[in-house]
C-alpha cells in the first residue's frame, strides 16, 4: 500500500476498532460489487442491448437469443450472487419471448440453450459468491497490513521537539504495506533523534528486522547519550539477530541524526545509508557523510570510533532523508531519478517545507519511475526557530 503524506493531516475521525473497521470494509465490497470497475458493472446491458439489435437486424426466421447464455457469467463479474441469479432469471425470459416471436419456442436448439443458460446461471453464482469471499478476505488482509504498517511503524508526528517533520513510506508490495525500509523519530533528553534505514532483503524476514531495529533504536535512543554508541548498540542488535538466523550478509543501512536546537545544528552518523540532501536559502546540496560499515557488519572492521558529522541546521533550512527506493527509480530508458536536480527546479524559488517537499517527491518518483519496484522511505525536517 503507499503510505500518505503523514503531516498536515486533517482532525482524526472517531475512533472505531480494527474489527468495526474490516466488517464496514467487507460491507462494503459486498455492496459495491467488490469494486469492481465500472465498465465491467455495465457490461450486461451493453450484452441485452447488443442481442436485441441484432435480433432487430436478422431475419425473424433466426433467433439472437444465443448470446444471452453468457449473461449470469458475466453479470458474476461486477454484482454478487442474488443479481447474478435474477440475470439468469432475466436471460431465460428474454430467450423464450425471443424464440416464441419467430415460432422456435419448442425446437429443440432452444431447449438446450434453456438449459445452458441455466447451467450458465448456476456458475455465475458460484463465481460471484467465491469472488465476493476473496474480496472480504483481502479486506482482512488489508487491516491486518495497515495495523502491522502502523504497530511497527508509527506516524510521523507533524512537531517531535525542535523539528517540524512530514513522512512518506512506500512498500514495493502495496498489499503488504510495509517492507525492509524504516524510520523513526523521538524526542530525548540528548535532542531529537531520527533514524531512516533499508534492511537487506525483502518479505517477512525484512519485517521482522525492521521490527526488531525499531524496538532497539526506541529505547536506547532515550538511554544513550552519546550518538557513536548509539549506533553500535544498534549494530550489535542487528548482528544478534543475524546470528538467530543464521544469516551471515543481513544488514541494515542507516542514518542516524541528532537535532540540537541550541547548537543550531544537526549531527549525522551514516552505516553505508545514502546521503541526505539539505534544501534552503534556494540551493539544494547533498551532505556527504563520512560512510562506515551497515548496522549488523561492524565486527568486520577494526574497532574505531565512528565518525559524527555536524552540520548547520537553522529555520527555513529542511534536511532531507531518504532510502535508495528514491534515487534508484527509473525511467523507461532506465535513467536513475535525479534527486538534487529535481528538487532544485521545484523549491529553487521557494520555501522547501516538509509536507510540501514529501508530497512533491510522493507525486514526482511515481511519474518519474512509474510503479515502484523497491521500497520507499522518506523523512522532511526542518527547525521550528
Amino acid at each position: 500500500m503507499s503510505a500518505p503524506v503523514e503531516a498536515g493531516r486533517p482532525p482524526a475521525a472517531p475512533h472505531r476498532g480494527p474489527s468495526a473497521r474490516r466488517d464496514s470494509a467487507a460491507s462494503a465490497v459486498v455492496a459495491g460489487g467488490a469494486h469492481s470497475p465500472r465498465w465491467v458493472r455495465w457490461l450486461p446491458a451493453l450484452l441485452i442491448v447488443l442481442d436485441l439489435s441484432v435480433e432487430a437486424a436478422v431475419p425473424r426466421t433466426t433467433a439472437a437469443g444465443f448470446m444471452l447464455i453468457i449473461l449470469p457469467v458475466v453479470v458474476a463479474f461486477g454484482y454478487g450472487p442474488v443479481p447474478t441469479a435474477a440475470s439468469s432469471t432475466v436471460a431465460l425470459g428474454l430467450q423464450l419471448l425471443l424464440a416464441a416471436r419467430v415460432g422456435h419456442l419448442y425446437e429443440q436448439h432452444h431447449v438446450w440453450a434453456y438449459v445452458s443458460t441455466s447451467l450458465a446461471g448456476l456458475a455465475g453464482v458460484m463465481l460471484a459468491r467465491q469472488r465476493l469471499r476473496q474480496a472480504r478476505h483481502l479486506v482482512r488482509a488489508r487491516t491486518v497490513s495497515e495495523a502491522l504498517q502502523r504497530t511497527v511503524l508509527h506516524p510521523v508526528p507533524e512537531q517531535v521537539g525542535g523539528l517540524r517533520a512530514a513522512g512518506l513510506y512506500r512498500a514495493a508490495q502495496a498489499e503488504v504495506a510495509i517492507g525492509g525500509d524504516l524510520y523513526e523519530i523521538c524526542d530525548t533528553a540528548y535532542g531529537t533523534r531520527v533514524l531512516l534505514g533499508d534492511v537487506r532483503g525483502k518479505g517477512l524476514e525484512a519485517i521482522r528486522t525492521v521490527a526488531d531495529v525499531l524496538g532497539a533504536f526506541r529505547v536506547t535512543a532515550h538511554e544513550t547519550a552519546d550518538l557513536a554508541e548509539l549506533a553500535e548498540q544498534l549494530d550489535r542488535q542487528v548482528r544478534r539477530g543475524a546470528l538467530e538466523r543464521d544469516d551471515e550478509e543481513l544488514f541494515v543501512t542507516a542514518l542516524l541524526v541528532e537535532h540540537d536546537p541550541a547548537a543550531r545544528e544537526a549531527r549525522l552518523i551514516s552505516r553505508g545509508h545514502p546521503d541526505p540532501v539539505l534544501l534552503g536559502d534556494g540551493t539544494v546540496r547533498t551532505l556527504h557523510c563520512p560512510q562506515d560499515l551497515p548496522l549488523g557488519l561492524g565486527h568486520l572492521r577494526p574497532p574505531h570510533s565512528t565518525a559524527v558529522s555536524a552540520v548547520p541546521l537553522d529555520a527555513g533550512q529542511t534536511l532531507l532523508l531518504h532510502t535508495d527506493g528514491v534515487t534508484e527509480a527509473r525511467d523507461r530508458a532506465g535513467h536513475f531519478y535525479p534527486l538534487t536536480e529535481r528538487l532544485a527546479a521545484r523549491f529553487s524559488d521557494s520555501t522547501a517545507a516538509p509536507e510540501q517537499l514529501v508530497a512533491f517527491l510522493d507525486e514526482d518518483v511515481h511519474a518519474y519511475g512509474g510503479p515502484a519496484t523497491d521500497d520507499l522511505a522518506v523523512l522532511a525536517l526542518t527547525p521550528t526557530r
